[in-house]
């Protein structure tokens, strides 16, 4: 049966209990190891004195002069009872050269035969325990040996010398005092070290018991595995000290993450600068492998230290697909409007010059738009015969039109029919790149009126690969913002909101075919140029036979 919450001990107390069974079991055993030691030194000490007693009596002139008469033990009871109290010990005892105890302070003893150790017999001493009278005794024993002519004779018998050995009561009766006052300092000091023990634990785990911590582990781990979003947790020396599968997956970690710093995880560029601080903001926007990743970042203190940070990692690789396939429908949104304007316009002025009767006129007016249209075909449509990307051109010249901006198309461009998939890619970077020239140019002229804004666009297509050059007359990118501009999702509009993802999408589509893209600085504005080996098949329409078959940037891994 369980037992209630409220019954249950406190960790708190459970460390206690825990330090205090163990102080008692060390106690227990340095009480067995002082009493053994207290035994030892008995044995050590005690037979070194009655070794020397028993060789000393064995040397006694009376001893050595009485023994061989009859009747030794008359003559040498009162000697070996003035031994006994003098020596302090507990029994003195003498026998014969058979081992006859012939006097000894038991008399109980007298008549009977003594246990004798080894090589006693042949003359050598000996030293150890032995029952004498129903008691154990530590023993001394040395030969008596008679004296002929100054040099030792034949032996004459034994020389017992005894001291009872103490019990184990006895012992622990004598190591009392000094045990007590052992056991004492170390109680006091266990279980102090136990209770500021167990209070630091509390405070550490602010108050929370086992069963709680575990809950809490437990919803953590929901939480962060349940989760659509990456996420990863840094210490304060940039060391990964928690990431969930999400954020292994986008940054491709391995699984041994957990411990490493992020150079040790070759995570560099941008995507460290983020991670680490150096780069601040929200929604930061970071070019992983071939996603877009937005990150976002928040430090983590308590009392005022530093402890790391949080961030959390959204993949926007879909969205850019899909911003990518709405491209086409915005700008023929966007040509329409124009074009609907640009014709309300010259419909207002046929109708103008109607009402007022020149009708010459009118027919001057309807050649010259015809000539202008014609010219726009010949300067787009004969050079450029993609269809798609045709279109497009036109789109946007109608744009910058509105905008008082020049579109032209560079003398020398030539592009034939593109395969579906590379047409696509191919008109999301012309896009992009297009749209940021016509920004910049318009933005020079609002600056200054008196200045001409054009974007002219130059498209090759050699040796597989298309080349996309893009000049305009806006004010340049800065120098120390020219290697982000891409890497970066970088913008500088004053209102970013959600820009910044046009330049990292037209990256993420160059590299996706094996090219890149690059700006570089003119004496008029800026321009950009990138490179796109193509990727359609010989079932495309342009007829070519690639090395490797398309992949739309849709079907890459998120």
């Amino acid at each position: 049966m369980l037992r209630p919450a409220a019954l249950r001990p406190t960790l708190a107390g459970q460390l206690l209990l825990f330090q205090l069974t163990v102080i008692l079991l060390v106690l227990a055993a340095v009480a067995g190891l002082s009493l053994a030691q207290s035994a030892a030194v008995f044995d050590a000490e005690q037979g070194r004195r009655v070794t020397q007693l028993a060789e000393s009596l064995a040397a006694s002139e009376l001893v050595r002069g009485r023994l061989p008469e009859p009747a030794p033990a008359q003559t040498l009871a009162p000697q070996i009872q003035a031994d006994l109290e003098r020596w302090q010990v507990s029994s003195v005892t003498v026998a014969d050269a058979e081992g006859t105890v012939v006097a000894s302070t038991n008399p109980l003893l007298i008549g009977t035969r003594l246990p004798l150790g080894a090589g006693v017999l042949e003359g050598r001493g000996w030293r150890g325990e032995v029952d004498l009278g129903g008691r154990t005794e530590l023993v001394g024993q040395a030969p008596v040996l008679s004296a002929e002519d100054g040099s030792l004779g034949v032996q004459l018998g034994v020389a017992v010398v005894g001291r009872e050995v103490p019990s184990l009561r006895e012992l622990l009766v004598e190591a009392t005092p000094t045990l007590l006052l052992y056991l004492g300092v170390a109680s006091v000091l266990g279980v102090a070290g136990s209770w500021l023990l167990a209070r630091r634990i509390k405070r550490q785990t602010f108050g929370m018991e086992p069963r709680e911590i575990a809950g809490l582990a437990e919803h953590r781990e929901a939480m962060l595995y349940g989760i659509a979003e990456g996420v990863i947790a840094l210490d304060d020396q940039h060391r990964v000290t928690l990431v969930n599968d999400v954020g292994r997956r986008l940054l491709d970690l391995p699984d041994g993450a957990v411990g490493r710093t992020l150079d040790d995880l070759d995570l560099t560029g941008r995507l460290r600068d983020v991670l680490s601080g150096t780069v601040t903001g929200s929604d930061q926007v970071v070019l992983q492998g071939n996603r877009v990743l937005v990150v976002n970042r928040m430090p983590v203190a308590k009392d005022g230290r530093a402890l790391g940070a949080v961030a959390t990692l959204r993949d926007r690789t879909e969205l850019a697909q899909l911003e990518r396939d709405l491209g086409s429908f915005r700008s023929t949104a966007e040509a329409l409007r124009a074009q609907a304007h640009e014709f309300d316009n010259k419909l207002h002025t046929i109708s103008g010059l109607i009402q007022i009767g020149e009708q010459e006129e009118v027919v001057r007016y309807i050649d010259a738009l015809n000539r202008h249209r014609q010219s726009l075909d010949l300067s787009i449509g004969e050079p450029i015969r993609d269809k798609a990307i045709a279109a497009l051109l036109m789109a946007k010249s109608a744009q910058a039109s509105e905008r008082q901006v020049r579109l032209e198309v560079a003398e020398g461009s030539a592009l034939g029919p593109l395969a579906p998939a590379d047409s696509a890619d191919v008109g999301t970077v012309l896009g992009n790149l297009v749209d940021n020239a016509v920004d910049a140019a318009a933005g020079t002229r609002a600056a200054l009126p008196a200045a001409e804004a054009w974007v002219s666009v130059d498209l090759r297509e050699s040796e597989g690969a298309v080349r996309i050059t893009v000049t305009d007359s806006g004010p340049g990118v800065p120098p120390e913002t020219a290697e982000e501009v891409f890497a970066h999702g970088f913008t500088t509009k004053a209102a970013a909101g959600e820009h910044g993802i046009g330049l990292a999408l037209t990256k993420l589509v160059c590299e996706h075919h094996g090219g890149g893209v690059d700006v570089a600085n003119t004496a008029g504005g800026a321009r950009f140029t990138a490179v796109l080996p193509l990727l359609g098949d010989a079932s495309g329409p342009s007829g070519r036979r690639r090395a490797r078959p398309a992949r739309p940037l849709a079907e890459e891994p998120t």
